[in-house]
Parts: C-alpha cells; sequence; structure tokens
C-alpha cells in the first residue's frame, strides 16, 4: 500500500491545491494532507484547526485522503506516517528552483522521493496568499475556492452592516 504526504499551509486551500490533492489520491492508496504553518509566511489567516477543517469539508469525496497537521522536519513526520513519497503541486519554473532543493535535502535526510505534480493550467495562477488579498479587498474568489472556502472568506472580510456597527 502506498502511501504520499502533501504538505502545505494551505491558507487558505484553492481549487490548485484540490486539484493535486484530488490527482494524488487517483496515484496512491494513501494520501496524508498535512497542515503546516510556514514559519517563513506571515500570521495565518485561518488557524490550523479552521485550515483542517477546510480540508476534511471539500475531501471528504476522497475515501483515501486523512487530514493532519505536523511541526519540524516535514521527513521527520513523512518518516513517522510511513510516507512512500512526499507530492509537491508546481505552477512555475520559479517554484521548481524551490520546491527541487527542498526535495534533495528531504531525500538526503530520509530516503523519501519528492513526486512533483503540475498545476493544471486553469490553475496555474492561484496561490493562497493572492486569493487572501484579494479576498481581503472585497474581490470575488468563488472561481478560486472551493465554495466552503469562499463562504469562510466571504463570512471573514464582509463589511459589517450599520446594524452590526
Amino acid at each position: 500500500m502506498a502511501t504520499a504526504l502533501c504538505p502545505g499551509s494551505f491558507d487558505p486551500v484553492t481549487n490548485g491545491h484540490l486539484d493535486i490533492i484530488e490527482r494524488t489520491a487517483r496515484l496512491f492508496d494513501d494520501v496524508i494532507v498535512a497542515v503546516i504553518r510556514n514559519p517563513q509566511k506571515t500570521q495565518s489567516l485561518f488557524d490550523l484547526e479552521e485550515r483542517q477543517d477546510m480540508l476534511r469539508e471539500v475531501t471528504a469525496h476522497l475515501r483515501n485522503v486523512r487530514i493532519d497537521h505536523f511541526t519540524g522536519l516535514l521527513v521527520d513526520y513523512a518518516k513517522q506516517q510511513g510516507a512512500d513519497a512526499i507530492v509537491k503541486g508546481l505552477r512555475a519554473v520559479s517554484d521548481f528552483d524551490y520546491e527541487l532543493q527542498m526535495a534533495q535535502m528531504n531525500q538526503r535526510l530520509s530516503g523519501i522521493d519528492t513526486f512533483f505534480v503540475s498545476t493544471s493550467p486553469q490553475h496555474s495562477f492561484l496561490s493562497s496568499s493572492l486569493v487572501r488579498e484579494v479576498a481581503r479587498f472585497g474581490g470575488d474568489v468563488s472561481s478560486m475556492v472551493p465554495t466552503a472556502v469562499a463562504a469562510r472568506l466571504a463570512k471573514l472580510f464582509r463589511s459589517p452592516g450599520p446594524e452590526e456597527a
């Protein structure tokens, strides 16, 4: 039974993330989607539990996917979970430059290989940070994120009405 690990901050989960998770679920017997707060990124929009809840909701149709979280080194977590592979989505060459170095370091530390899945063209421009920015300023992100995520973003960033002020 082959197990893949799809790590990320998922703040918030986008349709691009979901595409990579669904495609990974077709190729591996067991998929662990592991949420981490990336210390190199700014403060999270959604807390860890909210991100896990959103992922559970949008992957509920995938019976071989489970949602978890981790701290520390990805490879340590991957070994603890018995992962055979790490799967990362790539949007552009700039992603590859960074991810290749990470994959080589992870392989050196653990012997676990990283598989790169190219993002589907319709999602290649998406990033969680861009979605956050557009939503923060009232833009429509409903075509960029799953419906449940769009609803949470709308609720988070809606302007309070006169009765709420």
